[in-house]
């Protein structure tokens, strides 16, 4: 976990005490500036009642702005009213600074005898108010301010991404049960069709099928997995719709990896069977399938085609709208998708840009 998660994790566990402990660093800063204050009737005694009351009201003003004021203008509603209510409320909170500072602190600090300034000077004394307390204040609060936006931001932010990720992993697993079942029930027909003929042929597709739901359900829950997964899951599910065409349907699947790299799972498997679906499925005469899958250093390629024999609109519907959210999902901006037809042949074009270990 990052230290500045674990600080934020810290600061809101432990709020009170994180308060406590900033106003105290602040305050012994403030002390440390003793040794050079010009006052020379000031003992050190002095300075820490001095300093401890400066920076209680500063702490005030940085409440204030920082829980009352702010919230209201980023929320965008009220402006003027939350302004005139702002600067009445820091008047207010400098004006009693400085009858406090009249008298309750002097009488205790300076020497006797002086002269103490009426109330209704004090609060008509707008000038000498902002210049010498607003400001002072406001420098303590300016950095408080800053540090507590920081803090904020980081933590939406990160509720942000957190949200974000949900949502991706919940439409990943959205996508995937959309796909097993329309896969299981086309393979389960074919195996369907090879028993009520009692052929020879049955046993070995329900064991390519057990292969198929062993990968389906064990093997593919991961974000990526093993190319070479990829293909003997594509082989399995060829040689089951083979069985289910016999020679009429030409089926080609070459393959050419250098390593054996991660992908995602399944967005192949959807790719061929769109193409036995909308090809095969769809052409009565002598349809072909063509698979050509290749891997070199961190591009890897995979391009399908299938002929047809009527509009192609329905291989543009939900299963390729699946992989296209598959794909932005889970490569943003390390994919390039491409669907053509041209002269009776549907062709989908896959490219991957992988991220490979140096």
């Amino acid at each position: 976990m990052p230290l500045i998660e674990r600080f934020i994790q810290f600061t809101s566990k432990y709020r009170f005490l994180t308060h406590f402990t900033y106003w105290l660093c602040v305050y012994i800063l403030s002390i440390a500036r003793y040794n050079t204050y010009t006052n020379p009737t000031y003992t050190f005694g002095r300075e820490l009642l001095n300093s401890f009351f400066f920076i209680g009201f500063a702490a005030i003003t940085s409440y204030f702005l920082t829980y009352f004021s702010l919230p209201r203008l980023l929320a965008g509603k009220h402006y003027l009213r939350t302004f005139l209510i702002t600067m009445f409320g820091l008047y207010l909170i400098m004006a009693l600074s400085r009858t406090f500072v009249v008298y309750f602190l002097e009488p205790i600090i300076r020497p006797k005898p002086f002269s103490q300034e009426p109330l209704l000077e004090i609060f008509t004394d707008v000038d000498y108010l902002f210049w010498n307390y607003f400001i002072h204040s406001f420098s303590f609060a300016f950095v408080f301010i800053f540090i507590k936006l920081l803090k904020d931001q980081y933590v939406v932010n990160k509720r942000a991404l957190d949200l974000e990720k949900q949502k991706a992993d919940i439409e990943l697993k959205a996508l995937k049960a959309q796909l097993n079942p329309h896969f299981l029930f086309n393979t389960l027909n074919n195996i369907y069709s090879l028993s009520i003929l009692h052929s020879p042929k049955t046993s070995p597709a329900i064991a390519r099928l057990s292969e198929i739901l062993d990968t389906l359900l064990y093997r593919s829950g991961k974000p990526f997995v093993p190319v070479s997964q990829e293909i003997a899951l594509l082989q399995n599910y060829i040689e089951l719709e083979k069985l289910r065409y016999n020679d009429r349907l030409a089926v080609s699947f070459e393959h050419r990896v250098a390593q054996d790299v991660e992908i995602a799972p399944l967005i192949l498997l959807s790719l061929t069977e769109n193409a036995f679906k909308h090809g095969a499925g769809e052409d009565a005469g002598c349809p072909e399938i063509r698979i050509s899958l290749t891997q070199e250093k961190n591009q890897f390629f995979f391009e399908i085609s299938n002929t047809f024999r009527e509009k192609v609109n329905g291989q543009l519907g939900i299963g390729l709208e699946n992989i296209r959210k598959q794909l932005a999902l889970l490569y943003p901006e390390t994919h390039t998708f491409e669907i053509m037809a041209d002269q009776r042949v549907f062709t989908a074009k896959l490219g991957l840009r992988l991220n490979l270990p140096v």
